[in-house]
């Protein structure tokens, strides 16, 4: 059975951080979220996939390629025929994977619910929650979102018996559309708009799962912070080889746009597994504390984040570079103060990373869609600037996937202003500006936060 440990486990004990030094089951993971020492849980040992049961999956359901990964992690946590319920009730929807040119490939995430990527980790993490939790345990869960998490979060949860959401995002930073989603899911979902960043949303958070004066409400995360949702990012990756690869053993390059790392850090594990990467692309916009630490060696974050089109992905500090870090033999906090160095010459063997300026995003969307009649939007184009970076470097690779994170609907005005076109609204957004609900507006101050949980929230 694999157990959990914690990215801070080799910390000196200091600045009121306890290494927490054990191991947990992935039920246990998956309730607290976070490790007690504010380390983040990550697998002991990561189980791996052949190349024929990989191809297995070629022209079947999406749902098949998640049972295949789930299983090889929780085989021994939850039996074959619960795990397959669940992962067939999560994805009832296709994953389209369209050709740009040649053997490049958009991987469409958009499909979903709210039409984002993170309907696929929401939806699968909230049926595990619901499943492990036990009936007589209530849950209350935090998250902190820059664009797409809360909604996919918040609509994944709508109605789960026992389990109440609190979902913090910057109230500036999010477009139109994603305010809308977020604040009129309602039923025991919570919208707050916090008057900060991204990262004092994700601090807050971070704060109060640490808080020993609201341990009694029971607090689990759904953000990438929590394996929960790491585990169900896997898939894409998994699923997009099985039906391109032309045959056993061919490589692909991987661009994923990057934000808090989760989505690549499952790529990561993918590769792990047995997956054929040659190459992980984690292009990321304006915040390039990472494309810079890998070309320097020196890790500074970006403090405060900047503000890009891009939105989901204003993250000055991504919580999972402390998986990254742990993954190639380093430790970092989740302040950003680096505690070891990984091994930087692996990573750089497999990982690379540029910045996209929002200049060089909107050029993209637009050059793409005038090129090969494909429509980007911010984050997608900010995925496939970096895999052109990668090619501008080291030249044409055959099999190439980069990932479109977000439907183009939730940026009408930047699309129309850049191509012309008004975006067709996919169905799960329809009806949306019929929807009403207000947030609950707070301060970017914790104590604030802290009381309005502690009066609020049930136990």
């Amino acid at each position: 059975m694999i157990r959990y440990y914690s990215t801070n486990r080799n910390l000196n004990p200091s600045g009121g951080i306890r290494p927490f030094r054990g191991k947990v089951t992935f039920a246990e993971a998956l309730l607290r979220g976070q490790a007690p020492d504010e380390g983040l849980f990550m697998p002991d040992a990561i189980p791996g996939l052949t190349i024929s049961q990989i191809l297995s999956l070629r022209g079947k359901a999406y749902h098949d390629a998640a049972f295949l990964v789930a299983d090889a992690f929780l085989g021994n946590d939850i039996d074959s025929e619960s795990l397959r319920s669940i992962v067939e009730d999560s994805y009832p929807f296709g994953v389209p994977l369209e050709k740009v040119y040649g053997r490049k490939y958009i991987m469409r995430l958009d499909q979903g619910p709210t039409a984002s990527f993170k309907d696929f980790a929401a939806r699968m993490m909230a049926r595990f929650m619901s499943r492990f939790k036990g009936k007589d345990r209530r849950l209350n869960v935090l998250v902190a979102t820059s664009g797409d998490t809360g909604s996919a979060v918040g609509e994944a949860f709508k109605g789960v018996e026992g389990i109440d959401v609190c979902i913090l995002y910057p109230r500036n930073e999010v477009s139109g559309r994603q305010k809308k989603q977020l604040d009129t899911i309602g039923q025991n979902v919570r919208a707050i708009s916090v008057d900060g960043k991204f990262d004092d949303c994700q601090n807050m958070v971070k704060e109060a799962f640490s808080d020993p004066g609201l341990a009694h409400l029971n607090f689990t995360s759904a953000n990438s912070i929590n394996f929960g949702r790491i585990l169900p990012q896997i898939v894409y990756y998994v699923y997009a080889y099985a039906q391109l690869a032309r045959q056993g053993g061919e490589e692909m390059i991987v661009s994923v746009p990057s934000g808090n790392f989760g989505n690549a850090l499952g790529c990561e594990y993918a590769r792990r597994m047995g997956l054929p990467v040659k190459m992980l692309a984690m292009p990321t916009n304006e915040n390039d504390e990472f494309p810079r630490y890998l070309k320097s060696g020196r890790y500074e974050a970006v403090s405060p984040s900047r503000a890009c089109l891009s939105n989901a992905m204003n993250v000055g500090h991504p919580s999972n570079l402390a998986r990254f870090f742990d993954i190639y033999g380093g430790t970092v906090d989740r302040k950003g103060v680096v505690h070891r160095l990984p091994d930087l010459e692996e990573m750089r063997k497999n990982i690379f990373s540029v910045s996209v300026s929002d200049e060089a995003t909107r050029y993209t969307i637009k050059a793409v869609y005038d090129r090969y009649g494909t429509v980007l939007e911010p984050h997608g184009a900010v995925g496939w600037r970096g895999l052109e970076a990668w090619i501008d470097e080291f030249g044409d690779f055959p099999l190439c996937v980069s990932l479109e994170t977000a439907h183009p609907a939730k940026f009408p005005d930047e699309i129309t202003e850049l191509l012309g076109i008004v975006p067709e609204i996919p169905e799960s957004m329809r009806g949306l500006d019929q929807r009403h609900g207000e947030p609950v507006e707070l301060p970017s101050d914790y104590v604030v936060f802290r009381d309005y949980l502690a009066g609020t929230l049930e136990v």
